[in-house]
């Protein structure tokens, strides 16, 4: 294990550490800066596959549009299809969808591509008007749709592998976290439990040199030491959590002795789950003043959200009918009801029967009373890994999430959405605190991110955080990349009891 502190020697101010690197869980320290290097291979791959991406789409539009015959084109299409992926990597660097801070994590990274994709179509439109060239529009409706697609397809297949060597500490980022005891505790959690972000927590660096961090990262000195632990244990990163000692001078301090070896400063904002897209940093004489935009809670955004659910749960119900009527033949082979039927709470506290395939027995609500005492979560839920009044069939709807199919329902008759917090029961909100009820201003859902980061294993506090940031930074965008997640949250299976 990394050694703490030793005493310092007499006379002296600051404290003296060693740290070696033999902790087995923490990753690997590297000989040479790898992390520059893989980040400029994965760049560099993306590049070539961007590349690949756009002649494979100018070829197939080709030979759609025109036939297989080659000679059948005129040669300005021959130089079109040749030079529209140039055209196409060109855009998207335009875009900056090759920049760091755009990839790895988020759907930043999409939605630059898709734009990338209006814009060149759009560029390609005008310069075709503009020097009378006669494109044919059956070429360009198949080639950039196609581009587009296929582009965000091979980068979120692209980024899946990169998530699943970070899901087995591989190719993380290492990161000394500077800042306050209770907050290095908090964030080292939180980056623990979800490797999909890529950071790997090597030490801490916090206020006071008296202070531990048992069973979580090495404390590898003070604020003042922060420039040599990032040196011993060949960190990537520095994340600097709010904290009243670190003023703006102390922060320009650390990012001068940080910047000689390139090592990435990153500041933790005290604004809580508000995403970058909601924040614009406005100078104003020399002052740095962050702008904070309200959450679209309403407005035409809103409106294109209610017909997507509308479309895709009408679509869902009708390809899905087959197979829920098999279920629900199931589900009557032991007494009582196909459908459960449970009063929620919905937008704004109004209340709504949510519909769900039973999975328990009919006496379930009646058995809770002498159960209470084996509850395995905290807060205002109530989950056992084994609970007795699950039905057999009931294990494997549950594990699969096919009980959750006829809220396909809800979301036809405008309770529910596809995407949004978990449905609270009455008693669960009768406890809220004020804080949050801030869930009840949007639809509840049929999934979450609550359910794509764990469901049933995180923590009460834990799944409340999740929802209010879904609140907090909702985007299409974000459903999408929600209702991906979700399909490899249901194989997985995990927290589903």
């Amino acid at each position: 294990m990394y050694a703490t502190k030793v005493e310092p020697t007499t006379g002296t101010s600051e404290v003296s550490y060693h740290i070696p690197l033999s902790d087995p869980a923490l990753p690997p320290r590297p000989d040479e800066p790898w992390w520059s290097h893989w980040r400029g291979r994965y760049v560099a791959t993306l590049y070539l596959l961007d590349l690949v991406v756009g002649l494979g789409s100018a070829v197939a539009a080709l030979s759609l549009r025109f036939g297989p015959d080659p000679t059948e084109p005129n040669h300005a299409y021959i130089w079109i299809t040749f030079g529209l992926p140039f055209a196409w990597i060109a855009t998207l660097s335009l875009n900056r969808a090759y920049e760091a801070r755009h990839l790895l994590v988020g759907t930043d990274e999409y939605a630059r591509v898709f734009r990338s994709g209006l814009a060149l179509t759009a560029a390609l439109a005008l310069i075709s008007f503009a020097v009378n060239l006669r494109l044919a529009r059956g070429y360009l409706l198949i080639a950039m749709p196609l581009m587009t697609l296929a582009g965000i397809a091979v980068r979120y297949v692209f980024r899946q592998r990169l998530h699943r060597a970070w899901a087995r500490g591989h190719r993380l980022q290492r990161v000394v976290l500077v800042g306050p005891r209770q907050a290095v505790i908090d964030v080292t959690r939180r980056l623990r439990r979800e490797r999909r972000h890529g950071l790997g927590v090597v030490g801490a660096c916090l206020p006071h040199p008296t202070d531990r961090l048992t069973g979580l990262p090495p404390v590898l000195g003070t604020f003042h030491d922060v420039g040599r632990a990032v040196a011993e244990v060949g960190a990537d990163a520095v994340i600097v959590l709010s904290c009243p000692e670190i003023d703006g001078v102390a922060l320009r301090r650390m990012a001068w002795q940080l910047e000689r070896d390139d090592i990435d400063l990153i500041v933790a904002s005290t604004l809580v789950d508000v995403a970058g897209d909601r924040t614009t940093i406005r100078p104003v004489d020399g002052l740095p003043l962050l702008h904070v935009e309200h959450p679209r809670l309403r407005g035409g955004r809103r409106l294109v959200k209610n017909v997507f659910d509308w479309v895709v749960a009408a679509v869902l119900l009708i390809l899905l009918s087959p197979v829920l009527l098999v279920i629900a033949a199931l589900v009557r082979l032991t007494p009582g009801p196909a459908i459960f039927r449970q009063e929620r709470v919905g937008r704004g506290g109004k209340p709504f029967q949510i519909y769900k395939f039973r999975t328990m027995y009919v006496d379930a609500e009646a058995r809770l009373a002498e159960l209470r005492d084996l509850n395995e979560t905290d807060g205002e839920l109530f989950k056992m890994r084994q609970d007795p009044r699950v039905t057999p069939h009931g294990r494997w709807l549950r594990r699969l999430s096919l009980d959750e199919l006829p809220q396909l329902v809800n979301v036809l008759k405008g309770d529910m959405s596809l995407v949004g917090p978990r449905p609270p029961l009455a008693r669960e909100v009768a406890n809220y605190p004020s804080d949050m009820r801030r869930r009840l201003v949007v639809k509840p859902g049929l999934t979450g991110l609550w359910q794509v980061s764990g469901r049933s294993d995180l923590s009460w506090e834990e799944s409340i955080r999740l929802d209010l940031s879904y609140v907090e930074n909702w985007s299409l965008a974000m459903d999408l990349a929600i209702l991906t997640r979700t399909l490899t949250a249901v194989v997985r299976s995990s927290g589903a009891y």
